[in-house]
């Protein structure tokens, strides 16, 4: 679910309630500033589906430095 950070700001009970079943991803501006997500959700499949995103011929080094420049 998508919201506006005014939308967060006026109705926070609702959407911390509903963070416990879903990702909620607050808007500002038209752009993803932040995620409200539950701390007890498995994230087990999330990080599985990850693994062998990088290129054989690439290091973890070589990709933390890629991304870091991309900021």
């Amino acid at each position: 679910m998508s919201i506006t950070a005014t939308e967060l700001k006026q109705n926070l009970g609702k959407y911390l309630l509903l963070s416990a079943t879903e990702d909620i991803f607050i808007t500002r501006n038209g752009k993803v500033v932040s995620k409200l997500t539950s701390p007890f959700k498995d994230r087990t499949e999330t990080a599985k589906s990850l693994f062998g995103i990088l290129p054989d011929d690439m290091t973890l080094e070589e990709a933390r430095e890629e991304r870091l420049n991309r900021i």
